[in-house]
């Protein structure tokens, strides 16, 4: 079994519990981040099979989820229904004007830039109950 990771999602407290929320709630069952991220900037990329564990904004160990999917595809490629697990936006439209403007708060965007495009399931919530 790899070694689970640690990591935070968003970038900042009000999107990161939003995100927590959206995942407990069984709302958000995907995520992405631009490729750079895990080629420049040091994260680990997920793996299947591996559980994380994600941190509330405080650092502290909020929920495991483990990986079922990993694909990498263009930022103008993504489809509907990756959009919609993700579980942001009611719309493919909604999902890519979020997602421009997170990725432009952080590093840049370009329209055919690569995103490491993850599926996952929540495997305990810890601060509460199982799922």
């Amino acid at each position: 079994m790899p070694t689970p990771i640690t990591f935070t999602f968003g970038d900042s407290r009000a999107l990161c519990d939003e995100l927590l929320t959206l995942i407990r709630e069984g709302k958000k069952t995907a995520t992405c981040g631009a490729l750079t991220y895990f080629t420049e900037g040091g994260e680990d990329m997920p793996v299947v099979g591996r559980r994380d564990i994600a941190l509330d904004w405080d650092g502290k160990p909020a929920i495991m989820i483990e990986t079922v999917e990993v694909t990498i595809r263009r930022f103008c490629d993504v489809d509907e229904d990756f959009a919609l697990a993700e579980g942001e936006d009611e719309t493919l439209e909604g999902w890519r004007q979020g997602h421009q403007a997170y990725f432009e708060r952080n590093g840049g965007f370009h329209p055919e830039m690569e995103l490491v495009c993850e599926r996952f399931r929540l495997v305990e919530d810890l601060q509460g109950a199982k799922p």
